[in-house]
């Protein structure tokens, strides 16, 4: 079982405290990527948006390739997950700055593929917002010119949404980067199976998501594709007591539909496709992160992890908070014991 954690480009992930202690800012940033190196995670997921989904849209965010930039510069081991946006990059573009980061950090560079979900942060950029199909067509032509770029020169396309005539790129990244996505549509799981490496899902229990890697496992099968990778978002409290572990819960759910993110939670459940409802409860936190059940004594939590394993879960995507405390606290109580 492999450690990762989305590094708080927003200032943190909970919608009912206004600061968390997690400056957003290159220092703070910095300072997590390296210490989470020594704390035994082993990746890092940068998001990729222009505004703040989790403070509000006033609120400060830093710039995912940027970002990614500068830790690969200033980090040794940890995979930098990247998110990108079809929507938002040329490919070819975008195939020439990933290719340019994992060199600078050969082989740890990965991409998490995002088809937008967001209209006012579009809009907001000069950018067309495409309906949820139509932006999974896209994204396959986008993922078709990216990993083509990467492997061969003198490559030209002509799709509906791109053409590239004729392109060289490089110098070639140091190892073609693993990709991941996420998503529940049919739409989303087809384009998933057929064009990316892992998949990456929401919060939930062991055993649904367990289905779910089962039947992606069976897409792979039937597609003649080798097997893939499997991680889910979590977020994590350990205490040595459950009474303090229901403080804390406490503490981190009380958001009212009144808080600065929650227009943008309806926009994103008006622009995704889920197989379940979300509550706001599950809004708290991000991601449904609650809902994968990381909360708990150590022992518990060792066991919680152990249910995941068996389902065939190859990683976790982390949120706490304050983040570098809390991992402080993770790592010690749990990454620790299961080495």
């Amino acid at each position: 079982m492999k450690f990762g954690y989305w590094m708080p480009i927003f200032g943190g992930w909970l919608r009912n405290v206004e600061d968390e202690q997690m400056p957003t800012d290159w220092s703070y940033v910095k300072q997590l990527a390296q210490r989470s190196e020594a704390l035994g995670y082993d990746l890092t997921l940068i998001a990729e948006l222009y505004l703040n989904d989790i403070k509000g849209t006033e609120a400060p965010s830093l710039e995912a390739w940027s970002t990614a930039a500068a830790l690969a510069a200033v980090t040794e081991q940890l995979e930098i997950m990247v998110a990108v946006r079809p929507t938002f990059h040329n490919p070819a573009l975008l195939a020439k700055q990933a290719a340019n980061i994992d060199l600078i950090a050969p082989g740890r560079l990965s991409l998490n593929v995002v088809s937008s979900w967001w209209k006012d942060e579009a809009t907001k950029y000069g950018l067309h917002f495409e309906q949820h199909d139509d932006r999974y067509a896209r994204t396959r032509e986008w993922l078709d010119v990216v990993t083509n770029v990467w492997k061969q020169d003198h490559f030209s396309y002509d799709g509906k949404y791109y053409q590239v005539a004729d392109n060289v790129l490089q110098p070639k990244p140091a190892k073609v980067p693993f990709l991941y996505a996420g998503g529940e549509s049919e739409a989303a799981k087809d384009l998933i199976s057929t064009q990316c490496d892992g998949y990456v899902m929401h919060g939930d229990s062991p055993e649904l998501i367990g289905a779910r890697i089962a039947d992606m496992r069976r897409r792979r099968e039937q597609k003649g594709l080798p097997p893939m990778k499997f991680g889910v978002a979590g977020y994590t409290i350990v205490r040595d007591s459950e009474q303090d572990v229901k403080k804390e819960l406490d503490r981190i759910t009380n958001v009212k539909a009144s808080a600065s993110g929650y227009g943008n939670y309806q926009q994103w459940l008006a622009g995704t496709q889920l197989e379940q409802q979300v509550s706001l409860h599950d809004y708290s936190v991000s991601n449904r992160g609650l809902r994968t059940g990381l909360t708990g004594t150590p022992a518990q939590l060792q066991d919680r992890i152990g249910a995941f394993e068996d389902v065939g879960v190859d990683f976790f995507l982390l949120q706490a908070s304050p983040q570098l405390e809390e991992m402080e606290r993770f790592s010690e109580s749990v990454i620790q014991t299961l080495v």
